[in-house]
């Protein structure tokens, strides 16, 4: 390494001699000129490190003269090359044997040639036009000198220049080594760039290049060719400057806050365009993955600054991206002041002439101050805001940087901004006024977390009923629309059903029974054990968090063990195990999911006695053989409504897998039962629990809940007559209300119209398929990026161009402003949508009905386009 410091000198010394002689001596327009090729040729000299320096820097055309910036831009694909026999003794090293065996043609000239690679233009022996993207000789072990040598030099500048310490060099440019470190390993960067290909799928204008199979090695990598413009020739592509400088922008952002895998060095060599507009990322040599909690962290930061609320953007940013030091702890007081200033400055008073750098700068002189620095993390998304806005620069000098990045989180904020705000109020205040009066009167005695202050969705414009009927609800305005709600589940059958009203009166005048035994109780028992194939007994309670509370109470009592496994965005009612990783908020890496509390209060104890898996993911089970000892019961929704997905194959290996190791398994039917199927989605699937827990349609609309399933489990809950033996070998069960006489007979009338009119269950699907496809034509028609799932009745609606077979990529790649901006939308056209993604039609809805929900759809994205809420 010396060696190497001494080398870095001396040629430092060179270029440093022949910069000053050109300063000096060099008059004229090309001084320049001069001194940027005599910078040029200084880093071409040290390495590919310094070349990399020297790609960054070439999109500061902010803060360098132009003619430094365009002549460093020939680091970006026109550094020095491999001659053409070195590159084919390269290629065929790496290939293991001719070129010719491989590929019909292949051009010796490099198409580009970077710090690290250089890439030709080849085509494989059935035809395919491919890039051959090979490492150059010596690269690996120049980078490693390179940044053993730059490392040294910071040390030393750390300790003479008192001024330096303040930005903490050698600390942040450690960060930065790992980040460069592997760029040179093809295996590596093929495996990213397949990730992010994936996350890209079916986009409407960023384009991947796909790996070639089979044709990866350490040193090449063999991809799809893309027939693109330059990045350094933007001014060619046939688009807006302004829309395209944005689109790359969200490209960006897209890749760190949404996808939490980022290219890492997006400089004009790694970016293409087509003549539309259209973003080809290459060069995965570089990338930046960030955890769900540093994604949340990024998001939550600046969605703070985005609203001015200073203190929250502070606590949020040193609580992810900062690693504090004692001195900071003890004064973090003034050292948040400070923050507090840099953050108003930089986001507020000169928001309009945003600059990275500075912002970079000012914040990390504060940190130095108080002992602290940005986490590796950071220091790499720090790194990749620079290149993307030196960039984004270069295409429109007249970007607005945070602006943009304002509507970027903005979009992803299920809260509306205030233009969209405004047009709702105008339109609502005019329609239902009254319905508005009773939302604020609400607002002083009741909190109504269901539909109005609903948790992370609230509704601005709720709808107050005054009748519904059928598949309808007429407000208190007068104003009917179709319900695509059902109450969130309940009303299968359409509101007012005349079987279940009849049952209901009927049990009113008889008197309304609980806490005493009645014929309808058994009666519904019964029917819901004749319904489940492997049902033996039956308990009744109050709602489907009681079902899920008391199911898994019993399988611990059962096991004596304590923790439960669930599945990753699975819902099971309110109580504080239900909720974990239940919402919107993940941990861990999706293949190994941590638990995160799903509420403010919940105890700690239960988020660690919490196992997670992903729905889908059949290697993922072998974690429960991992925890076999340990596990009271796995629980999940054998359909989840969140995704609307039905993972046949998953479950049947679960149940195997719960019943080898003698685990309980609880299907949680409290949406589906009775309502994807007679009996449920377990009937649709084959595959059946221990214990199913029910809600909703087998109350026929008033509150209901029970668990149902195999004996030996049911009966933890049934006496055996010796109150000591109870105390220690039985479990709890109660509740006042629980099968009391008019819920019981409702859900028995509502049970029997479905037992003997089965026929609703095809009819159903059918207008579910019918609705869907209507839904995703018009969507495509207007090149919207719009995902609609659906069977058996349910909708999940995501506005995104990326497929989400996990919930964690659903809720990731949702446009939550385009979804709740929806809602409204169709209230406009007197279609009643929930703020939720997912929505529902019942029985009761006819044919006109469903036409009414399609053709107000189509209105409402011609609405939403006009209004730019899918700007692209």
């Amino acid at each position: 390494m010396i060696t190497h410091v001494a080398r870095a000198a001396a040629c430092a010394a060179l270029g440093a001699a022949r910069y000053a002689v050109t300063s000096m001596f060099g008059r004229g327009g090309g001084r320049e000129q001069r001194r940027a090729d005599v910078v040029l040729a200084f880093l071409i000299r040290m390495g590919p490190i310094y070349m990399k320096i020297g790609q960054i820097a070439a999109t500061r055309s902010d803060l360098l003269p132009a003619e430094w910036v365009t002549t460093l831009r020939a680091l970006q694909d026109q550094a020095p090359h491999m001659s053409p026999a070195r590159t084919r003794r390269a290629v065929e090293r790496e290939l293991g044997g001719p070129l010719e065996r491989t590929f019909r043609r292949f051009d010796p000239s490099p198409v580009a040639s970077a710090s690290v690679a250089q890439v030709h233009v080849a085509e494989l022996l059935d035809g395919r036009r491919v890039a051959v993207k090979v490492v150059k000789d010596a690269v690996p072990g120049q980078i490693e000198k390179s940044l053993a040598a730059l490392a040294a030099v910071l040390r030393l500048v750390h300790l003479a220049v008192p001024r330096a310490r303040e930005l903490n060099l050698p600390a942040r440019f450690d960060e930065v080594a790992r980040l460069l470190r592997p760029q040179a390993d093809m295996i590596r960067e093929a495996e990213a760039q397949q990730r992010i290909g994936a996350n890209f799928a079916k986009h409407p204008y960023v384009k991947v290049p796909g790996v070639v199979r089979g044709l990866v090695t350490s040193r090449l990598l063999v991809m799809e060719y893309v027939d693109a413009i330059a990045g350094k020739h933007a001014d060619k592509v046939g688009f807006p400057r302004e829309r395209l400088a944005q689109r790359l922008q969200d490209t960006i952002y897209t890749m760190l806050y949404m996808h939490g895998e980022s290219h890492g060095d997006p400089h004009p060599g790694n970016v293409m365009f087509t003549p539309d507009g259209g973003l080809v990322l290459l060069d995965y040599g570089v990338t930046v993955e960030l955890s769900e909690d540093e994604k949340w962290g990024l998001s939550s930061f600046y969605y703070a600054c985005s609203r001015k609320e200073w203190h929250l953007a502070v606590d949020r940013f040193v609580r992810y991206f900062v690693v504090a030091s004692e001195r900071l702890d003890r004064d973090r007081a003034a050292c948040d002041a400070e923050l507090t200033e840099v953050l108003r400055h930089h986001f507020d008073t000169c928001s309009n002439q945003w600059s990275t750098v500075s912002y970079f700068n000012d914040v990390s002189a504060v940190l130095h101050r108080y002992d602290s620095r940005y986490t590796t993390k950071f220091t790499k998304v720090e790194l990749v805001f620079l290149s993307c806005e030196g960039f984004a620069s270069q295409i429109d000098p007249e970007i607005d940087i945070w602006a943009n990045a304002r509507k970027f989180t903005d979009r992803y904020s299920p809260y509306m901004n205030d233009e969209v705000r405004t047009r709702f109020t105008e339109t609502f205040t005019e329609r239902m006024p009254s319905s508005l009066r009773l939302r604020d009167r609400a607002a002083t005695t009741l909190v109504a977390p269901t539909h109005i202050d609903r948790y992370f969705f609230p509704s601005s414009f709720p709808v107050f009923v005054a009748e519904a009927i059928d598949g309808r609800v007429r407000d208190v305005d007068g104003n009917e629309y179709v319900d695509l709600s059902g109450g969130y589940g309940p009303h299968l059958l359409g509101y007012a059903h005349p079987a279940i009203n009849a049952a209901i009166v009927a049990a009113t005048e008889r008197g309304l029974v609980n806490g005493i035994g009645h014929t309808a109780e058994v009666e519904l028992a019964e029917l819901l054990v004749d319904a489940l194939p492997t049902a033996d007994k039956a308990v009744l309670c109050n709602s489907g968090t009681e079902a899920a509370l008391l199911a898994i109470r019993m399988c611990r009592g059962y096991r004596r063990r304590s923790r439960v496994a669930k599945l990753e965005g699975h819902y099971h009612g309110f109580s504080d195990q239900a909720m974990v990783s239940s919402w919107f908020r993940f941990g861990g890496d999706r293949d190994q999911p941590e638990p995160v509390a799903g509420t403010l209060g919940t105890h700690p104890s239960i988020v660690d006695d919490t196992v997670v898996l992903q729905y889908g993911d059949l290697e993922g089970l072998a974690r429960l053989r991992d925890h076999a000892d340990e596990l009271a019961c796995v629980v999940l929704e054998p359909m989840p409504t969140s995704v609307v997905a039905l993972e046949v194959e998953f479950l049947a290996e679960l149940r195997g897998i719960c019943t080898e190791l003698g685990i309980p398994l609880i299907f949680d039917e409290v949406v589906t039962g009775f309502r994807a199927a007679y009996g449920g989605a377990q009937v649709l699937a084959g595959v059946h629990p221990d214990l199913t827990c029910l809600g909703k349609v087998i109350g026929g609309g008033l509150p209901c809940g029970a668990v149902v399933g195999r004996e030996y489990l049911i009966d933890m809950a049934r006496s055996s007559q010796d109150p000591f033996h109870d105390y220690e070998n039985k479990v709890f069960a109660g509740g006042t209300l629980s099968g009391n006489s008019l819920t019981c007979a409702a859900g028995l009338a509502a049970l029997r119209h479905l037992r003997d009119h089965q026929e609703i269950y095809p009819r159903l699907e059918y207008n579910t398929q019918l609705l869907a496809a209507r839904l995703r034509k018009a969507a495509e028609q207007r090149d919207i990026p719009c995902r609609v799932n659906a069977r058996n009745s349910f909708f999940s609606v995501t506005f995104s161009h990326r497929a989400a077979k996990l919930y964690r990529e659903r809720m990731a790649g949702s446009n939550f402003k385009a979804t709740i901006a929806l809602s409204y939308y169709m209230r406009k056209h007197h279609v009643y949508l929930p703020e939720l993604h997912v929505f529902l039609i019942s029985a009761a809805h006819t044919a006109e009905d469903l036409d009414q929900v399609a053709i107000a759809f189509e209105k409402c994205l011609d609405e939403m386009l006009d209004d730019e809420l899918f700007v692209v």
